[in-house]
């Protein structure tokens, strides 16, 4: 009997029991996709910050206002203003204060590209000093940014909490 080289060797019939199957076994990430379902469901209560509270009603009760932030802004000559005017490096914490700055009012530092990245730290630092920790560096947004209320302010760290 003269036999190809591709079955050589094999018993007879037992060419069509090993053929690789295409299927995907899908149990292992049905698995793995419960589990995180489990793990989330779990911990999505605990992420929740504060108490559930039923506040009593009061009928002079009113909403706050949001306060708009201060800017402080940096232009390419070393030039500072807060608001829309301009003041001296020195008199930066005073006319911050003169708008009504305090601990739950964001200041925004606007600094413009050719500013050295000295100057900007030395007005941060100023008004970190006098006490003043919601401090915010403002920048461009991308210009494929689709949302223009969120995009460009760049917190700084523990000097900003929104």
């Amino acid at each position: 009997m003269i036999t190809s080289s591709s079955t050589r060797g094999l018993p007879s019939g037992s060419l069509g029991h090993h053929v690789p199957s295409a299927e995907i076994n899908v149990t292992p990430l049905v698995d793995v996709m419960l589990v995180l379902l489990v793990v989330f469901m779990v911990t999505a209560p605990l992420l929740a910050s504060g108490l559930k509270l039923d506040l009593p009603q009061a009928a002079t009760a009113r909403p706050l206002e949001p306060k708009e932030p201060i800017v402080v802004s940096i232009d390419r000559d070393g030039r500072v203003s807060v608001g829309n005017d301009i003041t001296d490096r020195e008199r930066i914490v005073a006319a911050v204060r003169a708008l009504g700055a305090d601990e739950t009012r964001t200041i925004r530092v606007r600094g413009d590209r050719g500013v050295s990245y000295g100057d900007v730290v030395e007005i941060v630092d100023t008004l970190a000093g006098a006490g003043l920790r919601r401090i915010a560096l403002v920048s461009e947004p991308p210009r494929t940014a689709q949302s223009p209320t969120d995009a460009g302010v760049i917190r700084t760290g523990a000097l900003a909490s929104p």
